[in-house]
C-alpha cells in the first residue's frame, strides 16, 4: 500500500481555493503521482511544489528545461492538451486520465536517472 503524506498547510490552503468540482481531480493527480512513484524503481523522495493556477482548468506541470512534454506530445499527440514545454492541461470538466498519465509520470520521475545512465561516447 502506498503511503501518501498529508498535505502541507500551504498546499491545503491553495487546494481549498479551487472550485469544489476541481479539488477531487487535483487530489486524484496527487495520488496517481505517489502511486506511480511507488511502483517505479529508482524513484527518490517526492517534493511537492505549487504553481500558478486558473479556476477553469487544472494541470500537471513538468520541469520546463527538460524534453518531457515534447516527448509526450510526440508519443501521444492526440490524447492530451499541452501548454508549451511545461504542462499537460485539463479542462475542469475532464476526468483524470489515469492510464495515459501513469507512464508520463514514470518518465518524469526517472528522467534524470535515465539521462545519467546513458552510455558515453
Amino acid at each position: 500500500m502506498v503511503t501518501i503524506p498529508d498535505l502541507e498547510p500551504r498546499v491545503a490552503r491553495v487546494l481549498e481555493s479551487f472550485p469544489l468540482a476541481i479539488r477531487p481531480k487535483l487530489i486524484a493527480l496527487r495520488l496517481l503521482i505517489y502511486e506511480t512513484a511507488d511502483s517505479t524503481g529508482g524513484v527518490g523522495p517526492i517534493t511537492e511544489t505549487l504553481k500558478w493556477a486558473a479556476a477553469t482548468q487544472y494541470a500537471m506541470y513538468f520541469h520546463c528545461q527538460t524534453n518531457l512534454v515534447d516527448s509526450f506530445r510526440t508519443l501521444f499527440p492526440n490524447e492530451l492538451r499541452f501548454d508549451g514545454n511545461r504542462a499537460i492541461i485539463f479542462a475542469h470538466s475532464d476526468t483524470v486520465p489515469r492510464a495515459e498519465l501513469s507512464s508520463r509520470i514514470a518518465m518524469a520521475l526517472t528522467y534524470h536517472r535515465k539521462e545519467t545512465s546513458a552510455p558515453r561516447r
